[in-house]
């Protein structure tokens, strides 16, 4: 019996040794690469060959596929214009568009592709598995070299979780390996001339056709709205003709793209209430059913081409009897979801999962566009990565075939390069163990620091899920000033970052990882001090000076999707948030708000205007906020007092519908009563996308005497044709009010 044992040992040894390939044996090129003549084979055979040279110095010789050719011992054999050998046929395998077969046969490697860029992942997958390739992020990869490189007997077949692949990171534009090592696409491959999201006034632009056609465009508020942001009237024949023939044209100028985006402008509820399209919206049941009509005639006329349509805010829920065409792809949005649990497991995410299923129900063509960032605020952390899994095999289980992760893959972001990195690993395989991806990653990217880094993730977000807060994609880090943010948590938090910053400090690179990453604890700490009315002035200076050094030295280009700078957030902190020397008398005073604020702003204390703390670039705290009206409001200093000036501030943020006011007037009174104006301020229009606070002041060249300050707001109050909500009402909001 052990002699049969052995013998059955023997052969199998011999079976593995005769089906591995030797590439390189010491440091000499053993193998040669041999190419169909497919343009990406060749990609995958010079990748092939690069990293075989960079891992052991020798470099495999890569020849065409001859006519008559056959694979020969040592040959690793790339492209579809081959047969395989019967043993490999006999397991039949069902390769998917960049799906692919990695195998090895007497001595041959063989690597076949499921269409698009199967082949060239293949090798990836050969470099990172099996050589111990692993890449990190922009121009970031490590590996150990080997004189020898042998790939083992094997037979391995991977189809990707979706067929189009899409997430954030800042490699992506500046390493132009990075995209294809995560397996990765962007809509300028997929879609024609880049028609892919908000596309209506790209194709119809209004600024040509809004003043001639105004009917093209949607009835609502008694007029029809001819803007950038606004929708069309989808029930204009007229109008399908128009589109149809723009459409056509696009196609013809770009041969060999198949798919094109026909979808709604970003601007919320700006859709067609006429007669026609509101008959339409009531027999389906969702306003989508007006698109799905609009799309599905265009899907006929051109069936052999695919369109992608939004399913965002106002048109997230499907229609109840029209169906979308296989041709029609419906682009799901789930941005209205708040984040601190998986989908399925909060109000928010359950109303997306409601639509998701819905829609699933009535199609297989499904694209998922998903929020995993704070956009307000990247330099803020973002405990998520708890939910990504859990969403994307939701999103796959209901027949999502297309994926954007958009995690705002910035620079010096909340763990951009691991946020990235798990994602692009989930993109391709939803059922991938997340926690050994990330122990794996963090040990490769940050080494020594990373059982600290993990202790970090793992610690924020147990704060998450024992509070009661939500986890929002336009947070402050003000927001989470009681629970994941509070003083004891901060305080183990940076331990484990001072911990994480000694365990690398002979390592040049890698203490800059670890400090880079705690750019978004210091952006936190001084965004929490600025709503202390007793702080450490000295020590914030400090604070606020590291983080200005840190910034400049490591060269983070954005706090948030608006394009602030993190470098003039600090010179507006010095100037808005630290003390002035000035000491306003109307601190602590109680304002009378003659119009009432908007909402649940309205409940707020009334001295939220005058405690002295000034307000930050997301709207949820410190701002009082009035919607579509015009304010007045009255400030009791209690005393006469001597006045030299009166200062109010404003916020600007227009993908918040946060616009300044036309016109701010101040006046004074001793009685209440009579009032004497001080100054009228008329504001310019901004349409600037950056987030902005504006100083309104009025210096008195001779000092007056008044109990009472009166502050009269003219708003702009309507959303203007350029803006995302032209139409609709506008806010304004205002922060403190200063009297010297």
């Amino acid at each position: 019996m052990k002699r049969e044992i052995l013998l059955l040992l023997l052969c199998f040894c011999a079976w593995t040794a005769w089906s591995q390939v030797t590439l390189v044996k010491n440091s000499n090129a053993k193998a040669r690469i041999i190419v169909t003549g497919d343009s990406v084979d060749w990609q995958a055979a010079h990748l092939l060959q690069d990293f075989t040279h960079r891992l052991s110095g020798a470099k495999l010789p890569i020849l065409t596929k001859k006519a008559n050719y056959l694979p020969r011992k040592l040959d690793v054999v790339i492209g579809n214009a081959f047969s395989l050998p019967k043993e490999l046929e006999s397991q039949p395998s069902t390769l998917k568009e960049d799906g692919f077969l990695l195998a090895t046969h007497h001595q041959i490697m063989y690597v076949r592709s499921g269409g698009g860029k199967g082949s060239v992942y293949a090798i990836v997958t050969l470099l990172e598995n099996f050589f111990g390739v692993d890449y990190w992020g922009n121009h970031a990869l490590s590996f150990v070299p080997k004189e020898n490189l042998i790939v083992p007997s094997m037979r391995r077949v991977e189809n990707p979780s979706f067929r189009y692949r899409q997430t954030q990171s800042y490699a992506i534009a500046t390493d132009p390996l990075y995209k294809t090592w995560f397996r990765l696409e962007e809509p300028k491959e997929m879609f024609a001339a880049t028609y892919w999201v908000h596309t209506f006034d790209r194709l119809l632009p209004a600024s040509v056709y809004g003043k001639t056609h105004p009917e093209y465009y949607a009835y609502y508020n008694g007029k029809r709205h001819p803007g950038k942001a606004t929708q069309w009237c989808l029930t204009n024949p007229e109008l399908f003709e128009v589109v149809a023939q723009r459409i056509d044209s696009i196609f013809k100028a770009n041969p060999g793209k198949t798919m094109i985006s026909v979808s709604q402008n970003d601007g919320n509820f700006t859709h067609c209430r006429c007669e026609k399209c509101s008959a339409v919206e009531k027999y389906e049941g969702a306003i989508s059913g007006n698109f799905i009509h609009f799309l599905n005639k265009l899907a006929t006329r051109f069936p052999d081409k695919e369109f992608s349509t939004l399913a965002y805010i106002f048109t997230m829920n499907p229609p109840k009897h029209v169906k979308p065409l296989p041709n029609v792809n419906i682009m799901l949005c789930d941005i209205d979801c708040k984040r601190e649990v998986p989908l399925t497991d909060n109000v928010s995410g359950q109303e997306f999962v409601k639509a998701l299923e819905g829609w699933s129900a009535i199609t297989k063509n499904i694209f998922v566009w998903d929020y995993g960032i704070n956009f307000d605020n990247y330099l803020s952390p973002f405990p998520n990565f708890h939910v990504l899994q859990a969403n994307m095999q939701l999103f796959k289980k209901h027949n999502a075939t297309m994926h954007f992760s958009q995690i705002a893959g910035s620079k010096g972001g909340n763990f951009s390069e691991l946020r990235a990195y798990l994602v692009a690993k989930l993109l391709w395989n939803t059922n991938a163990d997340v926690d050994t991806l990330m122990h794996h990653f963090l040990a490769g990217y940050y080494g020594a620091a990373a059982p600290y880094l993990y202790r970090y993730i793992r610690t924020m977000e147990g704060a998450l899920l024992g509070s009661t807060t939500a986890l929002w994609i336009y947070d402050s880090p003000v927001t989470f000033k009681q629970d994941v943010l509070k003083p004891a948590l901060m305080k183990l938090y940076n331990q484990l970052f001072d911990a994480a910053e000694e365990a690398v400090k002979g390592d040049a690179v890698l203490l800059k990882r670890v400090r880079i990453q705690r750019l978004t604890l210091q952006y936190s700490a001084l965004e929490l001090a600025r709503t202390e009315s007793v702080k450490d002035i000295e020590q914030i200076k400090r604070d606020l000076d590291l983080f200005e050094q840190r910034v400049k030295e490591y060269d983070i280009p954005t706090l948030n999707e608006r394009s602030n700078s993190p470098v003039d957030y600090c010179s507006l902190y010095r100037e808005r948030f630290l003390p002035s020397k000035y000491k306003s008398i109307a601190l602590g005073k109680a304002v009378k708000y003659i119009t009432p604020p908007t909402g649940g702003y309205a409940n707020k204390p009334a001295t939220t205007l005058t405690d002295g703390l000034f307000g930050g670039s997301t709207f949820v705290e410190s701002w009082i906020g009035w919607e579509g009206i015009d304010a007045s409001m009255v400030i009791d200093l209690e005393t006469t007092q001597t006045i030299h000036s009166v200062i109010s501030d404003f916020l600007h943020q227009l993908g918040q519908w946060i616009l300044f006011p036309k016109e701010v007037t101040y006046s004074y009174s001793e009685d209440g009563i009579h009032y004497t104006l001080i100054e009228v301020h008329t504001l310019e229009e901004d349409r600037s996308v950056q987030v902005k606070f504006k100083g309104v002041r009025s210096t008195l060249a001779t000092p007056i005497k008044a109990r009472y300050i009166k502050i009269d707001v003219v708003a702009t109050k309507e959303c203007p044709t350029w803006h995302y909500g032209v139409g609709h009402p506008c806010w304004f909001f205002i922060d403190e009010v200063t009297v010297l």
